[in-house]
């Protein structure tokens, strides 16, 4: 079994007011094996965020009723839910000054319908991969906590294989991030990298305390 199929799929919230545009999202980004949630409303997916957590948000900016821009500014203002990359879906001839709304309001990036779906596939794979990494340091992060904790309750003892399986784990993360920022648009995901990659340091500096 593989660490990602163990660690569990990434939720993507597919916000759209109109059931066709859902079905096509759901074609197009299901080759990826993750798990797609549909949400028909802006209030759907303030809801639906109440009860999961998400990787990524695919949003049409404009829907009836709350728009995109305002379900946006409601996501990021709540504390659980203001780091997940939101990817407003937009009209082909959407205004480049409604865009800077969108950037200011946390937008990760936009995309206009109709959608290349190659292109669509390996924007969301990239916060997939990067939701994935994070898991797994998560993981990594928890381990260490734990022996950091053993140590604590014996004063003097290192276990050495401890350290040195999670000395492995975090080369096998760092690995992965490096690979992401190979991958593509560089900019694409950088908030959530950069996260990553201070999460990164955080757990080398334990490691380097533990000797």
């Amino acid at each position: 079994m593989s660490d990602r199929h163990q660690q569990g799929t990434a939720k993507i919230l597919l916000v759209d007011d109109r059931a066709a545009n859902l079905v096509a999202l759901e074609a197009i980004l299901g080759s990826l094996n993750e798990t797609l949630v549909r949400a028909g409303s802006g209030e759907d997916a303030l809801r639906a965020l109440l009860h999961d957590d998400f990787a990524l948000i695919l949003l049409d900016a404009q829907m009836p009723g709350m728009d995109g821009f305002e379900t946006a500014t409601r996501i990021k203002a709540r504390e659980r839910t203001k780091d997940v990359p939101i990817i407003f879906l937009t009209a082909n001839d959407f205004d480049t000054h409604l865009a800077y709304r969108g950037y200011a309001t946390g937008a990760a990036d936009f995309l206009a319908k109709p959608f290349d779906p190659w292109l669509l596939r390996a924007k969301v794979q990239v916060f997939v991969d990067l939701w994935h990494a994070s898991r797994k340091l998560s993981a990594q992060a928890e381990l260490l906590r734990r022996s950091l904790d053993e140590r604590a309750a014996q004063p003097g003892r290192v276990d050495v294989d401890v350290v040195a399986d999670l000395r492995s784990r975090l080369a096998g993360v760092e690995q992965a991030v490096a690979e992401l920022d190979t991958g593509g648009d560089i900019g694409l995901g950088g908030d959530a990298r950069r996260r990553l990659g201070n999460r990164l340091d955080d757990l080398r500096q334990a490691l380097d305390a533990l000797g």
